[in-house]
């Protein structure tokens, strides 16, 4: 019984924070939301900073979960956008996207909130990291990039391109279309016959300052 109703208040405060917003998130509303006593929040997890911190990293599990074998089956940047694009509007209709941008607009003054919302993010970035290492080892970026430091550029790409959409949907979509078109190229690379390759992979190496490590 216990798990069930810290499982009910971590939904009631997801929920609470796509239906009312971060600045009328508390208490009272998390414990009208998820069907239970107030004193539960207190009980369960000490404070709503507490329950917010625990609920971000429950949201963020979930949702990561419900795509870890899709993202193992990419096979290029080309898909890795092309499922970004599938997922962004998943979330968006299912009030994901919302619950972010509560977050992070509340994780701007709260110091408990931040951490926790970073956290959320970095299971994202560590699933994309692994798709990253794996499309481009065998083309000639793979000697050359960064897959830490852009599977942080994606997910910052699209946190960014999740919330511009809210003031000007036709420009977030222009964005993921150049997006697409530029991950287009990088895997046009992987089609070049050997000799080209070789030729890329020279003028990255004498204009490559320092192959990243991990």
């Amino acid at each position: 019984m216990s798990e069930a109703t810290r499982a009910k208040l971590l939904e009631g405060a997801l929920r609470t924070l796509t239906e009312q917003g971060i600045a009328k998130t508390s208490a009272r509303t998390i414990a009208a939301t998820a069907g239970v006593n107030q004193a539960l929040v207190f009980y369960h997890f000490g404070s709503v900073d507490e329950l917010l911190s625990a609920a971000v990293r429950y949201g963020a599990e979930q949702r990561v979960a419900n795509y870890r074998e899709r993202l193992a089956e990419v096979g290029s940047l080309t898909e890795l956008l092309a499922f970004g694009r599938e997922m962004h509007e998943v979330e968006r209709a299912e009030g994901h996207v919302a619950v972010l941008g509560q977050l992070l607009a509340g994780a701007q003054t709260d110091a408990r909130l931040a951490p926790a919302t970073s956290a959320g993010l970095d299971l994202w970035i560590t699933e994309i990291e692994r798709v990253l290492v794996r499309v481009l080892a065998p083309t000639p970026l793979g000697e050359f990039a960064d897959p830490a430091g852009l599977a942080r550029a994606v997910a910052a790409s699209f946190v960014g391109i999740e919330l511009y959409e809210g003031v000007d949907p036709e420009g977030s979509r222009a964005a993921l279309d150049a997006l697409e078109q530029l991950a287009a190229l990088v895997t046009a690379l992987d089609t070049l016959g050997p000799v080209a390759q070789r030729a890329i992979r020279h003028h990255l190496r004498r204009h490559t300052p320092h192959t990243p490590h991990n």
